[in-house]
């Protein structure tokens, strides 16, 4: 059975500035608004629909395949931006990176606390 992920929707205090806010991490562009929702859509075709939320929501995890030199880059603008980060989604190693399977990764936190994760090697 061919079963692919195709959205997902992300709460937020604020979708539009949720969604800058990953573009400008993954260097990546909003898409058009669609009804309620502000899409970034990741090179695989899969989109983070962001949707403006005021009730208290569960904070979702992201993970994101980049390659070496692009993770050179986004983790240079988290970095840069002075984003907080972790080698490990509890938050245990500030200021470190991992390198599991052989590849690098880093958490950091999106303004409305959905723990994002860039990698350069899967993590499966």
């Amino acid at each position: 059975m061919a079963v692919e992920l195709n959205h997902i929707i992300v709460p937020a205090k604020d979708a539009k500035a949720s969604a800058q806010f990953i573009a400008d991490i993954l260097g990546l562009q909003v898409s058009a608004k669609f009804g309620p929702f502000h899409p970034v859509v990741v090179s695989n075709g899969i989109t983070l629909d962001y949707i403006d939320d005021t009730r208290d929501f569960h904070a979702h995890h992201c993970a994101f395949l980049v390659t070496e030199d692009e993770f050179d880059a986004c983790f240079g603008r988290i970095k840069a931006s002075g984003i907080a980060y972790w080698a490990d989604p509890h938050h245990e190693k500030p200021n470190e990176i991992n390198h599991l399977y052989g590849g690098r990764g880093v958490y950091f936190d999106d303004p409305d606390g959905h723990n994002m994760e860039i990698i350069t090697a899967p993590y499966a």
